[in-house]
């Protein structure tokens, strides 16, 4: 209302449960009875932190005066105060709390806040055909344990959320990506109502003002490309001028969660469950960790079983195994390649689970390359490159063509290789944490020549799949095919080598040359025995594939040398040869990535960007 004519001051009075807040210039100062100029810079700010009982409950009351002091006019505001808050775990501790402050926004880092949404990939409902995410319902209370939960808080007086309509709502962008349940109490057991999602964007809340309702919120997709990760969660206050008036907003409190990625562990991580493959029966089959005189089976965390995964193809090419966290849970999560050579829906089939977790990725039209292969994706230790923490490790991907971003291992015309062939990690405490084992066809020559100028030049070597060749040392420093392949695989190689000092802060020091050679066959690229793609890492215990070399002194000399380079490291090294056949550790069993490995302590929302 406009001041009444001849007012000069004013004054503030309000009832205790409103707070006025005066906003003014700092040269603008009340009389010494408490009255204000009126000054168009002044403004009056009220608020009140408790809730009504009752409508107009609350009162502020304004009195004009004269330049004499006479009272003039009072103005009277009549004010309800309700409560409507949407809350989750701003601060990432596991539980909801209330009175957050900038709920709208989501930060990185140990002082970061806002809350973690998980993917819902696993299968908690016995008899349900896919994950948990792909039904548009909740089968069992261990579901819920998936999910975040939100409060919606709404209190006042009945007869204003009477007048008033409470909306919970998502943005459109955002509905593919989350489903919202509505936890309803019944008679004997909560009915939880599916309120939110892909085809459903507003949800109107029946028994507004009658304090917390509870959601349910879980994730649909991964971040990914086109997807930062982020999804919102609205509740508005919408006036209704009448029935069926769409309704005005006249409050909006805002929420934000970032879905959880699909974090991919190194082997340097410690193993809790290994999964190998052998050729014979197309069976699953439960395998307790064996008594075995091998020290690097005692790694195997002793309450888990030793899976063995009986089929003929390399499991490697096809899964990856890594987890999802948020504050109040984690899982493993099996993440499928869309490159299929044998295992097409297995780990959908006899993987996912009970919080264990299921999810693949076709590429754009359809199309499936070698380069599609798990065997040409892989991830570091953590590292600080540059200075510039990598927490979590970095990406390393097989790629025809050096780029950017990750790290894109160059392996143009071996590309059947893979960079698991050439690259293998191992868990050593230096400065990095890590030692870097690279295959290195130039180490294996000056071996073979020392062997040679020893007079052990007759001594033969395995080669090929099946192991049904021998080559002496003689006869393979003689190829001049060979060695001619192994220049060209040596220049990959090296060209890698720098690569990788460069972006995971690498030295010399650092890298570890195990001797390997290659053969090439148009674009491929075969191990001509077999190499340490194979190996197992278990700590500081070591599962090498026998590359049955040639025998110097009753022992395979390439056995001695690889024992030579690690044990030093203090890397415990076992040769397997009685638990593989021999073309098993050829190439036909990749098991050193198929393991499923303990998380990180480090908490991925820790991580600044």
């Amino acid at each position: 209302r406009s001041t009444p004519r001849g007012a000069a001051s004013f004054d503030v009075h309000a009832t205790p449960a409103v707070t006025v807040h005066m906003i003014h210039s700092p040269t603008t100062k009340p009389t010494i009875d408490a009255r204000w100029p009126l000054d168009p810079d002044i403004e009056v700010v009220v608020t009140i932190d408790v809730t009504s009982r009752t409508v107009d409950d609350n009162q502020v009351k304004i009195s004009y005066y004269n330049r004499e002091g006479n009272e003039l006019a009072v103005a009277w505001l009549y004010l309800t105060c309700v409560d409507v808050s949407l809350d989750v775990d701003l601060s990432r501790s596991g539980r909801v709390k209330s009175k957050g402050k900038d709920k709208a926004k989501w930060t990185w880092g140990p002082d970061g806040q806002g809350a973690v949404l998980l993917v819902n990939c696993d299968r908690d409902s016995p008899g349900a055909g896919g994950t948990d995410g792909s039904q548009a319902d909740i089968r069992t209370p261990a579901d819920l344990q998936d999910m975040s939960v939100m409060l919606l808080r709404t209190q006042g007086p009945s007869a204003i959320f009477a007048e008033y309509k409470v909306v919970l709502h998502v943005p459109e962008t955002d509905a593919d990506k989350v489903r919202v349940f509505h936890a309803i109490r019944g008679d004997s057991h909560p009915h939880y109502k599916p309120v939110l999602g892909p085809d459903k964007l507003s949800y109107v809340l029946d028994r507004a003002g009658h304090g917390d309702s509870t959601f349910y919120v879980e994730g649909l997709a991964f971040p990914d490309r086109g997807f930062s990760g982020l999804v919102s969660f609205s509740a508005s206050l919408l006036e209704l001028p009448h029935k069926d008036a769409p309704g005005t907003p006249i409050f909006t409190d805002t929420v934000v969660f970032r879905v959880a990625p699909w974090i991919m562990t190194p082997n340097t991580q410690p193993p809790l469950e290994v999964f190998v493959c052998r050729p014979g029966s197309a069976r699953l089959a439960p395998f307790p960790a064996p008594p075995s005189p091998h020290p690097w089976w005692r790694c195997l965390s002793p309450s888990r079983a030793f899976l063995l995964l009986l089929f003929p193809v390399p499991k490697q090419d096809e899964l990856e195994f890594g987890y999802v966290e948020a504050p109040h849970k984690s899982f493993p999560v099996v993440f499928d390649s869309p490159r299929n050579r044998g295992l097409k829906d297995f780990a959908f089939k006899k993987i996912l689970g009970p919080d264990f977790g299921y999810v693949t990725r076709e590429p754009p039209g359809k199309c499936v390359t070698s380069l599609d292969s798990f065997g040409n994706l892989d991830v570091s230790p953590p590292v600080t490159v540059r200075g510039k923490e990598y927490p979590l490790g970095r990406i390393l991907i097989g790629s025809p063509l050096p780029w950017d971003s990750v790290i894109y291992i160059y392996i143009y015309q071996i590309y059947l290789v893979y960079i698991s062939h050439i690259i293998y990690k191992v868990y050593f405490y230096n400065m990095h944490g890590f030692r870097l084992l690279l295959a290195s066809p130039n180490a294996c020559y000056q071996l073979f020549r020392e062997q040679q100028r020893q007079g052990h030049g007759e001594a033969t070597q395995f080669i090929g799949l099946k192991g049904a060749e021998k080559m002496s040392i003689d006869e393979i420093l003689a190829d001049e095919s060979l060695r001619s392949d192994n220049r060209h695989v040596q220049r990959c190689i090296d060209w890698n080598r720098d690569l990788l000092k460069q972006e995971l802060g690498l030295s010399e020091q650092d890298i570890v040359d195990i001797p390997q050679l290659f053969v090439l066959t148009d674009s491929r690229a075969d191990a001509l025995f077999p190499d340490m793609v194979n190996m197992l890492v278990l700590g500081r215990h070591l599962g090498i594939p026998k590359p049955f070399g040639p025998a110097v002194g009753g022992q395979c000399c390439l056995e001695r040398r690889v024992r030579e380079l690690l044990e030093p490291l203090g890397l415990s090294c076992t040769f397997i040869d009685d638990f593989f056949s021999y073309h098993v550790l050829a190439g036909d069993v990749h098991c050193g990535t198929n393991v499923r490995r303990k998380p990180f302590a480090f908490k991925w929302w820790h991580a600044v960007p």
